[in-house]
């Protein structure tokens, strides 16, 4: 057998549940960090000092983002197995409360890991701006987690 055979062989395997995970936050953190670094680029209401700190903020809104989840998901947990239309609006209204609340504790989070290092400017102390931000990572994140999956 020859040597490059291996490496296709050893590619082949199925990647473990800790490697689709890394895999997985690899390719959200990657694509966050674009996303940021675009934005500070290209509109001045983003302002960030430098790479490696554009780095370290995609690290940490991902895990905001990922913890956010965790709480809306046990939230909808709470709900479920209540019918009626005023449990169904309830759990919707907690859902959009989490999701939308949680980018004002994420850009407070982000004021205190880097103070005056990055920079939302707009309406509500930047928060518009940081919304859009956010909105469009996750748009990222998807595009290129629809991509990977599509290589299958």
């Amino acid at each position: 057998m020859k040597p490059h055979h291996h490496v296709v062989a050893a590619a082949a395997e199925t990647p473990t549940t800790r490697q689709r995970l890394f895999a997985r936050y690899l390719i959200a953190i990657l694509a966050d960090l674009v996303v940021l670094n675009l934005f500070a680029e290209h509109w001045d209401r983003v302002a960030i000092d430098g790479f490696t700190l554009s780095l370290a903020v995609a690290v940490l809104l991902q895990l905001l983002l990922q913890l956010t989840l965790v709480i809306e998901h046990r939230v909808a947990g709470w709900f479920s197995g209540r019918a009626g239309a005023a449990w169904t609006f309830a759990r919707f209204f907690s859902a959009w409360l989490i999701l939308f609340g949680s980018k004002f504790v994420m850009l407070g989070a982000l004021d205190l890991a880097f103070g005056e290092a990055i920079h939302f400017a707009g309406p509500m102390h930047g928060a518009g701006a940081f919304i859009a931000v956010v909105v469009a990572m996750l748009a990222g994140e998807e595009m290129v987690t629809r991509l990977y999956r599509a290589l299958a």
